[in-house]
């Protein structure tokens, strides 16, 4: 049995991860947060091929407690597959942000790379397998106007990537992360799609499952040679 895990599983990129990686053979953890419904129909659509984790990346005693319990469950195996997506936007112009809304999205998207990671490495490394794809964004290697905060979480993601796969990469364990632009899921939500997509080579916002695709091939064994690389998919919007 092989496992992987999608942290931000149940809805948008997340689920189309999930469902490829179930295409691949993978029995997935499904991470959310509070929207059980979207998560249980995620698990449905892998066809119950997984299980469903409830808790919040950035509260590390929680991810420690789910993750452990999930360890004492399952002794003979392990997690060789990790998806880091859970993400959050608070968009403001810096001098207009509030503290917490800055804190936010650094606790989930970096505090949340290092707890999940953290419990997950160890025994990647003992096994000599591991993949570990990063979700980023456009906003963390171009930087847009009022996401600060986003482009500071996504850009430290990106670093992260780089030096952790230069400590791993002899044992086997891939580290790389995606960087979706304009994709259709509730994070565009709001955005004048019309106005942005004429700046857009490919005229078009992406789809979860092109993203999906590019994940999928990072997880496989077919990239054992690709680590520290950040790869873009945005239609051309940034190269």
């Amino acid at each position: 049995m092989k496992y992987a895990l999608v942290t931000g599983g149940s809805r948008g990129i997340g689920r189309a991860v999930c469902q490829k990686l179930h295409q691949m053979g993978y029995e997935v953890l499904i991470n959310y947060v509070s929207n059980q419904a979207a998560a249980e129909e995620t698990l449905a659509l892998i066809g119950g091929h997984g299980e469903l984790m409830q808790f919040d990346v950035a509260d590390e005693a929680a991810v420690t407690a789910a993750l452990d319990g999930w360890k004492a469950a399952h002794p003979e195996e392990y997690i060789e597959v990790l998806v880091n997506n859970a993400g959050i936007r608070r968009d403001n112009l810096l001098i207009w942000m509030e503290h917490a809304d800055w804190k936010a999205v650094l606790d989930t998207t970096l505090d949340g790379f290092y707890h999940v990671t953290h419990v997950l490495l160890q025994p990647m490394l003992l096994h000599k397998y591991g993949r570990i794809v990063n979700v980023t964004s456009l906003s963390g290697i171009k930087g847009l106007p009022g996401q600060t905060n986003y482009s500071a979480a996504k850009g430290g993601l990106i670093a992260a990537t780089k030096a952790l796969a230069q400590e791993v990469a002899r044992k086997k364990v891939t580290v790389n992360a995606v960087a979706p632009g304009f994709i259709h899921t509730d994070m565009v939500e709001g955005l004048d799609e019309a106005s942005l997509k004429k700046d857009i080579p490919a005229a078009r916002f992406g789809n979860p499952e092109e993203v999906a695709a590019l994940v999928g091939f990072l997880a496989s064994p077919d990239a054992s040679y690709i680590t520290g690389e950040v790869i873009s998919i945005n239609g051309g919007l940034y190269t």
